[in-house]
């Protein structure tokens, strides 16, 4: 199937859907508007790439494919089995991996299965606590995480906001955890894997990457690769890489069947064979120089918006960012994280309130802002685009409600289409 015809089928798919329930499709023709008339600059979402697209809705969303491939549960696989295999030979090689597993429906379902296949309830884990970027399944009481295992949270430094791996060290010759989680979902700066695979070996702890947020930096070469000193890589297949939403697993062939059986039968039952598909195609992309193209402006993007909000008096984390990432506290302005939101949503931008490491404001409100860049280099901004948005914003932040910002950022939107 081309892109072409892909589209055909989506636009019969919308007529069929306009006709069987106006109701659901007008809310859908609303969202895609919200989408052309703003800018897309939450950290977890990103613009779904058109081949991705056509994958997701192509035959195998029929398809029940419960097993593994060669070993289903269910009769007519094969083809499902191809894609599968295709899948996780294309994995290993953009990633250099020994083992992949292409099923996990999550990056949050793909830690329970890397925890799963690594430990056992009550084990100590040490892993960057939620108030310094931690993920929720990095020991939130509110998930499995915090509820089946002991969580020590390490840390960044407060002058300078970043990881002290003299603390975690430390954390973890006192606490000899049986693993420990390297990666966060607001930490704008590449990691140490070695110095973290050095401090596992020390204590005879697995070493797990957690890298949802930056997997299209990785699979770009923008970002080192965790793969080669990590037991677990845990991953995401959409955000910065394109493709569908979803996990992935990337170990060595030694853990493999532990992995494997994490997933399937222990945590998921048949596995989405249409966005193991879409994998597939977002894995092929990932390998292509447009991709690295796209990840080199997104980071660069990055750059110019953390230098043009500091200008305006925000507090870029860390001093920069070394990814599509920018984190910056807004109480300098004599904001709250919450309140920066909101005004700049009300213009069309939209980006997240972030509590901040060290920070005394209630979560809720938070004293930060997050900002991601995948969604508007996927459509074409570049550097000086980039810099004009953070402009904007650093307008809302200081002088407050302007409509003339809201006008200008339509237009952006409309000169930059999501597709």
């Amino acid at each position: 199937m081309t892109v072409t015809d892909a589209a055909q089928v989506h636009w019969e798919a919308a007529a069929a859907l306009r006709q069987a329930d106006p109701q659901l499709a007008d809310l859908l023709a609303a969202e895609a508007v919200r989408r052309a008339e703003s800018l897309q600059l939450l950290a977890g979402e990103n613009v779904t790439s058109p081949a991705v697209l056509a994958a997701l809705g192509g035959p195998l969303i029929d398809k029940y494919a419960e097993g593994y491939p060669g070993r289903r549960h269910h009769a007519g696989c094969a083809l499902a089995d191809a894609a599968e295999l295709l899948a996780i030979d294309r994995a290993r090689q953009l990633f250099a991996a020994e083992h992949a597993n292409v099923q996990p429906r999550s990056a949050t379902s793909a830690m329970l299965a890397a925890y799963a296949a690594l430990l056992r309830p009550g084990d100590v884990v040490l892993a960057m606590s939620l108030q310094h970027g931690g993920h929720l399944s990095c020991g939130s009481r509110a998930n499995f995480s915090g509820r089946w295992f002991d969580f020590i949270g390490y840390g960044v430094r407060e002058d300078d906001q970043l990881i002290d791996l003299d603390q975690v060290r430390e954390l973890a010759r006192l606490h000899r955890p049986k693993a420990i989680v390297a990666g966060g979902i607001s930490y704008p700066r590449h990691l140490d894997w070695a110095g973290f695979r050095k401090i596992a070996d020390e204590v005879d702890a697995y070493l797990i990457a957690s890298v949802a947020q930056i997997t299209g930096l990785i699979a770009g070469g923008v970002a080192p690769s965790p793969v080669p000193y990590a037991d677990v890589t845990v991953a995401a297949t959409h955000k910065l890489l394109r493709g569908p939403r979803g996990g992935l697993l990337l170990c060595s062939a030694e853990l493999a069947e532990r992995v494997d059986r994490a997933v399937f039968p222990f945590s998921q039952g048949g596995a989405a064979m249409n966005e193991v598909a879409g994998k597939a195609v977002a894995f092929a992309e990932a390998a292509t120089a447009a991709f690295a193209e796209y990840l080199h402006r997104a980071v660069d993007g990055a750059r110019a918006l953390g230098e043009v909000l500091a200008a305006a008096g925000a507090r870029p984390q860390t001093g920069g960012t070394d990814t599509h990432l920018v984190t910056a506290d807004v109480s300098p302005l004599g904001l709250s994280g919450r309140e920066a939101e909101q005004r700049c949503a009300a213009a069309g931008l939209m980006l997240g309130k972030c509590a901040l490491p060290y920070d005394p404001a209630p979560a809720a409100e938070g004293s930060g802002i997050r900002l991601g860049t995948g969604a508007l280099a996927a459509q074409g901004l570049g550097r000086s685009e980039f810099a004009e948005v953070g402009a904007l914003i650093g307008r809302l932040l200081t002088d407050g409600p302007d409509p003339v910002i809201g006008a200008r950022v339509r237009e952006l939107a409309a000169a930059f289409g999501v597709r």
